[in-house]
C-alpha cells in the first residue's frame, strides 16, 4: 500500500497544493478586506454594508430583486443593510419608471464618496499585486476566479463585470 502522506506522491503533492492554495485565498481576502473594515468602522458598518455599497455603486439603478440575486442573501438581512444605508443618506430608492413597484437603488453623493474611498484602497492593493505578478499570471489570476463561480452563474456574473 502506498503512503499518500508522502511527498513523492504525486497525489499528495497535489492535495497539498490545494489546501495552500484554500489558504492563500483566506489570507488574501483578510487582507483584501482589512482596509476597507478600518473605513467602514469609522461609519459603524460592516462588509454587508460594503458589498450593497459597491454592487449598487456598479449597477446604478438596479432593481432590489437584482441586488438579492447578487448577493444572495434574505430579503430580511438586505432590508437591515439597506434601511440603514438609506436612513444615513448613502442610498436612495426611486420608484422604477415603467414598473412603479419596483425598487431602483442609486448611491448618494455620500454613497459615491464613500464607495470610492473603499474601492480604492483594494484596487491599489490589486494594482501592486498584478504589477508583482506579471501580465502572464493576471490573466491565469482572472481564469481561476472566474473557474471558481458557480458554472450556472457564471456567464452572469461575467456578463455584470465585464459588460456593465
Amino acid at each position: 500500500m502506498t503512503d499518500v502522506k508522502s511527498t513523492n506522491n504525486p497525489l499528495f503533492l497535489r492535495e497539498e497544493e490545494l489546501r495552500q492554495s484554500i489558504e492563500l485565498l483566506f489570507f488574501a481576502y483578510r487582507d483584501f478586506t482589512a482596509g476597507p473594515d478600518e473605513i467602514l468602522k469609522e461609519y459603524k458598518f460592516g462588509r454587508a454594508h460594503h458589498r450593497v455599497i459597491h454592487f449598487i455603486g456598479r449597477n446604478e439603478g438596479m432593481t432590489v430583486s437584482e441586488l438579492l440575486d447578487i448577493l444572495r442573501i434574505t430579503k430580511q438581512s438586505l432590508s437591515r443593510v439597506l434601511s440603514t444605508l438609506i436612513d444615513r443618506g448613502f442610498v436612495e430608492q426611486q420608484a422604477g419608471k415603467v414598473d412603479r413597484r419596483q425598487r431602483l437603488l442609486y448611491l448618494t453623493e455620500n454613497g459615491q464618496q464613500l464607495e470610492q474611498k473603499i474601492s480604492r484602497v483594494q484596487r491599489d492593493l490589486v494594482a501592486k499585486a498584478f504589477r508583482e505578478a506579471g501580465g502572464d499570471a493576471v490573466a491565469g489570476y482572472r481564469q481561476v476566479l472566474a473557474g471558481l463561480i458557480d458554472e450556472k452563474d457564471r456567464d452572469m456574473a461575467l456578463g455584470r463585470i465585464f459588460n456593465p
